[in-house]
């Protein structure tokens, strides 16, 4: 079978060791139909995982995928395993076979910086994004590539990075009952566990080293950890910035080095800061899919006004 994918560069991109970031892939035949797509996504798996190696990030654009199902069909050809969105923070439903709304937190708020599930021991490999409808302005999804970001802090900040290194952080995050769309991570606890009963949760929690005390108010304080806040990318044999300090100015949540000391949060704010310029933003279009690597990038979403739709599947 012919390979339908053709590199493309749009304005936004970033140039690394001269590569594009991310890499953008539009058909290479005129209207190509669905099932084209899905059969050439399994024909042509390895060209696509070594560009997805080499990049971190893809997009696809241009390819006839209009609905949920369209989106499902293209997530099942790639063959990955999924991973249940046990223990994250989004608040997010189940759309249809293996794909969930993004957060689904109120649209003018802004998610910082993260890779997905960054706050559990278990996390996916890759994760898909869809946009089913496309805002008129603002709501893109930055991207940035996460050894560029760990070099980057780690040279102007040695100790810093050492001691995360060396102790990890431990983060406390409050959950309510029920999902509280005013927060990214106002999840509530009865979804984030899938159960109503406390010592389930409990019990569920435990599996995700995580400890539960309950609040007065039906809430809960979830604490986590020590987990690593730097991690090491064995594949590509270099280290990744991979913590949940973008959430440092949420109330919901805390976070202390492993051995329980405080952060210095004018260097936190300062490594946000530099996460920022790293940023890659590209304007979602309807029919984007956009493949990510992650371990090797991490996400963001902008705030909006307008209507915005994105889907996500998540992968082993």
């Amino acid at each position: 079978m012919p390979n339908i994918f053709k590199e493309t560069q749009i304005p936004q991109q970033k140039l690394y060791d001269s590569i594009p970031f991310p890499a953008v892939l539009s058909p290479s035949v005129p209207s190509p139909s669905l099932s084209l797509l899905v059969d050439s996504i399994k024909a042509h798996k390895p060209f696509l995982e070594s560009l997805l190696f080499n990049t971190g990030a893809i997009l696809f654009r241009g390819f006839p995928i209009n609905t949920a199902s369209d989106f499902n069909d293209v997530v099942e050809a790639f063959g990955y395993e999924e991973l249940p969105y046990s223990g994250g923070g989004a608040p997010r439903t189940h759309v249809v076979g293996r794909v969930y709304t993004a957060n689904e937190a109120s649209l003018d708020q802004s998610i910082p910086f993260h890779h997905e599930m960054n706050r559990l021991p278990v996390f996916p490999s890759k994760l898909f994004f869809f946009c089913e409808v496309e805002p008129t302005s603002g709501g893109e999804t930055p991207l940035a590539v996460s050894h560029i970001v760990y070099n980057r802090i780690k040279e102007r900040y040695p100790d810093f990075v050492k001691r995360l290194e060396d102790t990890g952080l431990i983060y406390t995050r409050i959950l309510p009952e029920e999902n509280d769309l005013s927060s990214p991570i106002g999840r509530g606890w009865r979804l984030t566990y899938s159960t109503q009963d406390k010592s389930v949760a409990e019990e569920r929690a435990a599996k995700l080293m995580t400890r539960l005390e309950w609040l007065e108010d039906g809430g809960v304080k979830a604490i986590t950890g020590p987990l690593p806040a730097i991690r090491y990318d064995e594949c590509r044999d270099r280290k990744i910035w991979f913590n949940g300090l973008g959430m440092v100015n949420n109330p919901l949540m805390e976070m202390i080095f492993g051995d329980g000391e405080p952060l210095p949060i004018d260097i936190v704010h300062d490594c946000l800061k530099m996460l920022e310029e790293e940023g890659v933003a590209i304007p979602w279009q309807r029919g984007d899919v956009m493949l990510l690597d992650n371990l090797a990038v991490l996400h963001a979403r902008k705030s909006c006004t307008t209507p915005r739709r994105v889907l996500a599947s998540l992968c082993k």
